[in-house]
């Protein structure tokens, strides 16, 4: 019988793009060197997970004389392998689909969606920035730009079928903005954004902040 998992990725590659986040922002304020607990202040953890995080990725580094900011985000560059663009779909057209589709900041870091995808007759004949072609079609255009990332952005109700057909047709990343969470087999790479579950967190948060706070007035 075939075993199922769910296969995220690991914190500390999402620290990592935290990490180039922050050394953005830092260059653009014309910082060319950098330490460990000055990320580490930023990103909330301390400076031995920084240098543990870039030791995991081989990103290399002076512990006393710093990091040069330009160096650091090369090599990030090079690990995010952005000197090369990758085909994706998105399957989906709904407000949130959209939306995703039209983000601009996707193609300046790589990310090419070559095509979207919905089972609605009216949004495959609307004119739009990006055109919208039935399912029937998604093997043809995964096979013709080599994908194997997809966006999924369906309703809850169809989500674990589109990552069944989506694996079928040789897909193995999955961003999966559906707030389920489909079982995949352990070769596939799933990413679970639930928009609403982030910002229930951070109310949940402020509310606990609010509780301790008025707990010492």
């Amino acid at each position: 019988m075939k075993q199922f998992t769910k296969h995220n990725t690991r914190n500390s590659l999402r620290r990592i793009f935290l990490y180039h986040g922050l050394l953005l922002r830092l260059k653009s304020m014309g910082v060319t060197r950098v330490f460990s607990y000055t990320l580490a202040e930023s990103a909330g953890v301390t400076p031995e997970q920084v240098r543990k995080d870039f030791s995991e990725y081989c990103i290399r580094g002076n512990r006393r004389g710093g990091y040069l900011t330009a160096s650091l985000l090369d090599e990030m560059e090079v690990l995010f392998r952005r000197d090369r663009v990758t085909n994706v779909i998105l399957v989906g057209m709904g407000n949130l689909g959209q939306a995703l589709s039209k983000y601009g900041l996707f193609i300046q870091r790589g990310i090419n969606i070559v095509a979207t995808f919905d089972i609605d007759p009216y949004k495959q004949k609307s004119r739009a920035d990006n055109q919208v072609y039935s399912p029937e079609r998604m093997q043809e255009i995964i096979d013709r730009f080599h994908v194997t990332v997809a966006i999924v952005a369906v309703p809850d109700v169809s989500a674990q079928e589109v990552c069944n057909e989506l694996i079928g047709m040789g897909i193995r990343g999955i961003v999966n903005f559906a707030p389920v969470l489909p079982r995949v087999p352990a070769y596939v790479v799933v990413n679970n954004v639930n928009l609403s579950d982030e910002i229930e967190s951070v109310i949940w948060s402020v509310s606990r902040m609010r509780e301790k706070q008025s707990l010492f007035l």
